[in-house]
């Protein structure tokens, strides 16, 4: 179970930096639109936090992908 958890916290770090790179938005936008602290989203994008679920929607609606996609596509 513990791998599998960090599996998903290696592909949730990986998908929400990518998409947001690619939508050219830095941390701090990301964090404002979707209510969180520019903090909390650097330390998704490090492994460190795990979000809620209401949290992972509202980042997802911000990248504009289903909350799935953030969770089940590989890592580099």
């Amino acid at each position: 179970m513990a791998i599998q958890l960090e599996q998903i916290k290696t592909n949730l770090a990986y998908e929400i930096t990518t998409r947001r790179k690619a939508l050219g938005i830095s941390q701090e936008k990301l964090a404002l639109e979707a209510d969180v602290d520019r903090t909390y989203v650097s330390q998704l994008e490090r492994e460190i936090a795990n979000p809620s679920l209401s949290t992972l929607c509202r980042i997802a609606n911000v990248l504009q992908c289903e909350v799935t996609e953030l969770l089940t596509h590989p890592s580099p």
